[in-house]
């Protein structure tokens, strides 16, 4: 027998009875099956599964929220502030939503300082003339050195109207001392002060003052001032204001002849509140002319020690550049007192 090379086995197999055939034609002739070829599936397209899965969108912890809660329901903005930023560190995948709520606290807190505010002018406008008024009542002791060294006792009053544009100020004050039926102090001031506010820095004020003083040598001493102001500080806190204007002053002396001068009136207004019960003031004025300038300065400390009452601890200077003759030039004063606002 023999093969046919390059043939597929099947077919060999298939030609292998034929050569038989040649010897033995009586042979019968088997054809064996060829090798059938690999199954195939031809299956329709699908696209690619991918599972989902409902859930809703993360929201920030329960504990979180409520904390966050309690702190805004105060009007404590820098506690909620502090508490924001706090939140924002240890939940840093919901920062969006903190923000929101923060930005939501804010806004409510300006709707309703803006409806306050709407609110009070409301109330300023229909006010009457004897309304808004707020006053505080002082009494006390003192001790003076310069014209007189001793001890005597100190009343004083003061009432305050702040409108829109108008503030008003009405003040006096008394100093007294009596020793072994001889009046060795007896001083008296009252003063009216206007201010009208331009804007926001800016205002012009009016000033009439009454002194009343023996033992510095008159009996008597009208002022007469106005001119500009500005608030160089107007904070919560802070306050600062300065002013400015010529004055006029009536000199009744006790033993020389009266006397009419012109000058220039500058003087300081200085409040710092440190904390809710202590409070500092400071207060200088100068009436300087050509014939006689007159410096005063006035620092004191207040503090709280009941509701509407406080204590009161001042020291004050007053200096005469020409005194009338027999007067010192330099009077100081140190008072405590205490203080009843209204």
């Amino acid at each position: 027998m023999m093969a046919v090379r390059g043939l597929p086995a099947g077919l060999a197999l298939v030609l292998l009875p034929a050569s038989a055939q040649a010897q033995d034609e009586a042979a019968p002739l088997i054809v064996l099956p060829a090798e059938p070829p690999p199954l195939v599936l031809e299956l329709a397209p699908y696209p690619r599964y991918v599972p989902f899965i409902k859930v809703e969108k993360p929201r920030l912890a329960r504990q979180v929220r409520a904390m966050l809660d309690a702190a805004m329901q105060t009007e404590d903005s820098a506690a909620v502030a502090a508490v924001v930023r706090f939140a924002q560190a240890t939940q840093p995948y919901d920062k969006d939503e903190i923000r929101d709520l923060h930005r939501a606290y804010l806004d409510r807190r300006a709707r309703e300082a803006a409806a306050k505010t709407e609110a009070e002018l409301a109330r300023i406008r229909a006010s009457g003339v004897l309304e808004l008024w707020k006053g505080q009542v002082e009494l006390g002791a003192f001790r003076s050195t310069g014209n007189t060294d001793n001890f005597g006792f100190t009343a004083a009053f003061n009432f305050n109207r702040k409108g829109i544009e108008w503030e008003h100020t009405v003040q006096a004050r008394a100093d007294y001392q009596e020793d072994r039926g001889t009046v060795t102090r007896e001083q008296f001031s009252a003063g009216y002060q206007p201010r009208y506010t331009l804007n926001e820095g800016f205002f012009t004020y009016g000033r009439v003052q009454y002194e009343r003083d023996r033992i510095q040598g008159f009996e008597d001493r009208y002022s007469l001032s106005g001119g500009l102001g500005y608030r160089v500080l107007n904070g919560r806190r802070t306050t600062l204001a300065v002013e400015l204007g010529p004055a006029v002053r009536r000199i009744n002396y006790v033993d020389q002849q009266n006397q009419t001068t012109w000058s220039m009136l500058t003087s300081l207004d200085f409040d710092w509140r440190i904390n809710p019960q202590l409070k500092l003031m400071q207060d200088a004025s100068a009436y300087v002319g050509s014939d006689n300038s007159t410096f005063t300065s006035l620092t004191a400390l207040e503090s709280g020690l009941v509701k509407g009452l406080r204590a009161k601890l001042s020291y004050a200077i007053e200096h005469e550049t020409s005194p009338p003759a027999g007067s010192l030039k330099t009077d100081t004063i140190s008072r405590f007192s205490l203080v009843y606002g209204f």
